[in-house]
């Protein structure tokens, strides 16, 4: 009766490293950092496959460098992802960067008048440019009211500015950025 006792508890003790390895999606060998956050895709070319390994179908191709996407889950060495549009699937970590960008109301209709990027966190501030819904801009700050944020220009020097964090998808309301 003791030998039975010994084995099953030795039985016991050496599933628990087994059973403590099958967590669910979203924790193993995750980042541990918060989930969801957002990223950007650090390429021009990011797969976006249905499932998290590359034996899944490619459902979708990003062709946008610095596109903020939003982080939902992970697995392993892969990041379940959702774009602005609310499209969601899986890509490998390592095709996403940590640096923060965001896009100016994505969700504006045809017609809506640009967001004006201003000189200081004031709706009465100096316009510096007036951006189209879509641009990418480099978050550099946000205090949960306003970011400021870097719109890179082809041929001429980047535009540094203000604009409502409410305009912007790729931060949180009221998200505080450093």
């Amino acid at each position: 009766m003791r030998k039975i006792v010994v084995a099953i508890a030795a039985l016991i003790v050496s599933a628990v490293p087994a059973l403590a390895q099958q967590t669910p999606p979203g924790g193993r060998l995750g980042t541990g950092l918060p989930v969801p956050r957002y990223v950007s895709l650090k390429t021009d070319r990011v797969n976006l496959r249905e499932g998290p390994s590359k034996d899944h179908r490619t459902a979708w191709v990003f062709q946008r460098a610095g596109l903020p996407v939003e982080i939902v889950a992970e697995y392993e060495t892969w990041r379940r992802i959702r774009d602005s549009e609310g499209t969601e699937g899986w890509v490998l970590h390592s095709l996403l960067s940590g640096r923060r960008t965001a896009l100016v109301m994505p969700w504006a209709k045809s017609g809506e008048p640009p967001i004006s990027l201003l000189d200081r966190p004031d709706a009465k501030a100096g316009i510096i440019a007036h951006m189209q819904p879509g641009v990418i801009a480099n978050v550099r700050a946000c205090d949960g009211k306003w970011c400021r944020v870097m719109v890179g220009m082809e041929r001429a020097r980047d535009l540094d500015g203000y604009v409502q964090q409410e305009k912007l998808w790729g931060v949180y309301p009221n998200e505080q950025v450093e």
